[in-house]
């Protein structure tokens, strides 16, 4: 099996047509036939239907494709990575994520990738779920990370990385801080602090509001470092996700009663080669276990 057979099968799986394929990987029809044809050959059967005006999978082809998938783009890597490491050129990180994700999480595997590499040069972004997947389109990110994008785009390829629950933070001065147990009946009179730029926002403001809380009448922040200084200066409380970082200051508890769930994604495009730090960021990211990262921002 040869990669640009498989370069190839990629490209049609993509656009269902011989033609456009061919196109992409800059060769001729009859080239890019005879290659899958091949391909074909060696695994024992039909990967496509010819059929007009689009081929299709077959389901042969379609149990192959995630496979063939990855073997590409782990070859892909890791020719991209040797030829970084042999030439010492400049590796760059592209990647966008939004205000509700921690950096504080990527910075075990930034500190490793670092080490991979004569000189590196990282370019992060911020945004909300829509803006992240925009610098995805525009291809000014490799990799995006997010609590959810609903960007209906047939490019955008997902992996869920972890699943987390949200707890409430309080000043270590306020109340509520010495409750070993808190309820909602706790926080009617209390003043609510709501991360609107958290993906969650609206469906966290439900939950909450079906609990009797009035969370038309709380303060509307519109950052981290915003949320964290009001809470340190003890002007309300808020409800956070696991692995949202706080300072000592600052005291996580447990509300009873709250399920409130968020899964937070690695975002990449379909079909677009990566640079070698970005293959590698994202292999770190999919194989990390992230229970060990939550189980640290628990509540004691």
């Amino acid at each position: 099996m040869e990669m640009h057979q498989v370069r190839y099968f990629l490209a049609v799986a993509r656009v269902l047509n011989f033609t456009r394929a061919a196109d992409e990987c800059n060769v001729t029809q009859p080239s890019l036939t005879r290659a899958i044809k091949q391909l074909e050959a060696e695994l024992g059967g039909d990967l496509f239907r010819r059929e007009r005006p689009a081929a299709q999978l077959t389901e042969l082809g379609q149990r192959m494709h995630p496979l063939l998938k990855q073997c590409y783009e782990a070859a892909t890597g890791a020719r991209e990575l040797a030829s970084s490491f042999k030439s010492g050129e400049v590796g760059a990180l592209r990647i966008a994520l939004t205000h509700s994700v921690d950096l504080s999480l990527l910075i075990p595997h930034l500190n490793q990738i670092k080490r991979m590499f004569n000189r590196l040069e990282f370019r992060f972004l911020r945004g909300n779920a829509r803006e992240v997947a925009e610098y995805l389109r525009r291809g000014e990110a490799e990799l995006g990370i997010a609590a959810e994008i609903s960007e209906e785009w047939d490019r955008l390829d997902t992996w869920p990385l972890f699943t987390e629950k949200f707890q409430l933070v309080v000043n270590k001065k306020h109340p509520l801080a010495a409750r070993g147990k808190i309820e909602f009946n706790d926080l009617r009179s209390e003043q609510l602090l709501s991360r609107n730029y958290c993906e969650h926002a609206a469906r966290l403001n439900g939950s909450l509001r079906e609990h009797g809380l009035d969370v038309d009448r709380c303060h509307e922040i519109a950052s981290e470092r915003d949320l964290i200084e009001l809470l340190e200066a003890d002007i309300g409380i808020a409800v956070v996700p696991d692995t949202a970082s706080i300072p000592p200051s600052l005291k996580r508890a447990s509300l009873e009663g709250l399920d409130a769930r968020r899964t937070v994604n690695l975002y990449g495009v379909a079909g677009r080669e990566r640079t070698a730090v970005a293959s590698a960021v994202m292999r770190m990211l999919r194989g990390t276990n992230w229970q060990q990262f939550i189980d640290r921002n628990g509540i004691p």
